[in-house]
This record gives C-alpha cells, structure tokens and sequence, in this order.
C-alpha cells in the first residue's frame, strides 16, 4: 500500500509548481491540463470547477512532482483561489542543518513562519512555516542513528 497526498492549490497549481522546482528543486514528472482530456470526457469540477463549472483549459487538472525521494500529487481543484491546508503539514527532513536553512528560508518566502529553525533536544535544527499557498511545512534535521 501507497499513501500520497494530493495538493489542490485552487487555481494556482502552475504557480507553486514552479514555486517548488525553485525552492527545494522539485521535478514534475507529469503534468496534464483541461484541454487535454477527451471530449465528453467527465472532469473533478464539474459541478463547483474552475470559472463557475467549466474548468480553463489551461489550468492543470492533474500533475505528480517529486521532491527527493517522495511524490506528491497536485491539482487546480476547484480554482476558488485560496487553497486551504488546515491540519496538515509535509515534513521534510534535511541532511545538514545548512541544507535546512536553505529550504527554510526558501520555503518561508512569501509565508509565515510559526517556529523558525533552533536548536532542540531532539535534533540540531528544527522549525515550521506555512508557505505562500498556506502548505504547512516542518523541517528538521536527521540525526545519527
């Protein structure tokens, strides 16, 4: 069994794409908009979609991204324009603690940052953010096992 998360970034998905390619180097590796669904074809907005039930044609109806290791699916779900990630967060766990305050501070621009990266018991640096599009992120360092 394969669990994933699926991002709906309600409008904005080419946006955060590009958005995680330049952050923490993300690679989409399949991206498929509207207008590339056959005709007739039945779409996830049909009812409440993008501009009032017909999705754009341009916007993406599905796309899977990796970042290092894992895969991530995303979407311009119901293009409302304010996507909405309450009580989740993606953790991310760095090699270095240089490589954490890269992503951080990647990541942090643009949002809002709820526990910048410290030192704790349990590793060398550690810290929260929510990013532009409001995806939750906790970053923390691997240690030696």
């Amino acid at each position: 069994m394969k669990v994933q998360s699926y991002l709906s970034f309600e409008g904005r998905c080419d946006e955060a794409l590009g958005f995680y390619r330049k952050a923490l180097g993300a690679e989409v590796t399949q991206l498929m908009r509207y207008k590339e669904a056959p005709a007739g074809a039945p779409s996830e907005n049909a009812e409440a979609g993008c501009a009032g039930g017909t999705p754009d044609a341009e916007k993406v109806m599905h796309a899977v991204f990796r970042i290092g290791e894992t895969e991530l699916m995303a979407s311009d779900g119901r293009c409302s324009g304010q996507p909405k990630f309450e009580g989740v967060m993606l953790a991310l766990t760095a090699s270095t603690d240089a490589e954490a305050v890269k992503w951080f501070d990647a990541l942090a621009e643009g949002g809002q940052v709820m526990q910048p990266l410290i030192p704790t018991f349990f590793t060398s640096k550690f810290g929260m953010l929510t990013d532009r599009f409001g995806v939750g992120w906790l970053l923390v360092v691997a240690q030696p096992a």
